[in-house]
């Protein structure tokens, strides 16, 4: 589990296409710091098994669900990603329950300068996730836990605060590149429960006049 606070900026050092999947190099210093042998990182908010542990690296794996699943994929050489340790029990939970398990992926459409290091981020967002996003609740954007701030039907818009647009890889992104989205897991299981329950048949005139009304 991860709380979708970024740790470190990585750099992506190499990119090893395999016969199914990819194994990805990783560049970086603070997430190994406590780091060992089949470790979870977050990776763009992607929960990842840390191999080949180095002095300033590590490899992961990628499945062909998760090159399918998320912007992973779209990776190159020099490509920066967010990187966020799995958090340790009795910690802070600075941002939400982020499980690394991406839901789908979403269009950066724009990252607007408001002045003073803010900015107001727009994407736009498939059916399945828009469906969980809710007007002042969570949501992780590769990986950084952010609450929503506007909802304009398929676009969804979040203020970023000049520590999270210093710390993170949001302000490399051009319009039309792909983020990873996972939604709050609270909504998911709100959402499978309350379908579960049995709608009673409306109260229309004549079962009134049926029940003695």
């Amino acid at each position: 589990m991860f709380t979708g606070i970024i740790e470190e900026l990585g750099t992506i050092a190499a990119v090893e296409p395999k016969a199914a999947g990819t194994r990805l190099r990783i560049a970086c210093r603070t997430v190994l710091s406590d780091a060992t042998e089949g470790c979870s990182i977050a990776v763009n908010g992607v929960c990842l098994t840390a191999v080949n542990l180095a002095v300033d690296s590590f490899c992961a794996d990628l499945a062909p669900e998760t090159l399918r699943a998320s912007n992973l994929g779209d990776l190159q050489v020099g490509s920066r990603v967010n990187l966020e340790r799995s958090v340790a029990a009795g910690s802070r939970l600075s941002g939400h329950i982020v499980q690394g398990h991406v839901d789908a992926t979403g269009e950066f459409l724009a990252l607007d300068d408001l002045g003073a290091g803010n900015w107001w981020l727009r994407i736009r967002v498939p059916d399945e996730v828009e469906r969980y996003a809710v007007y002042k609740g969570s949501i992780a954007i590769d990986g950084i836990s952010l609450t929503v701030a506007k909802l304009e039907g398929d676009v969804l818009s979040v203020t970023i605060i000049p520590h999270t647009f210093e710390n993170t890889t949001l302000g490399f992104h051009q319009p039309g590149d792909r983020v990873n989205l996972e939604c709050d897991i609270v909504a998911k299981y709100v959402d499978k429960l309350l379908s579960r329950i049995e709608k009673p048949a409306g109260l229309t005139l004549e079962r009134m006049k049926d029940m003695g009304y």
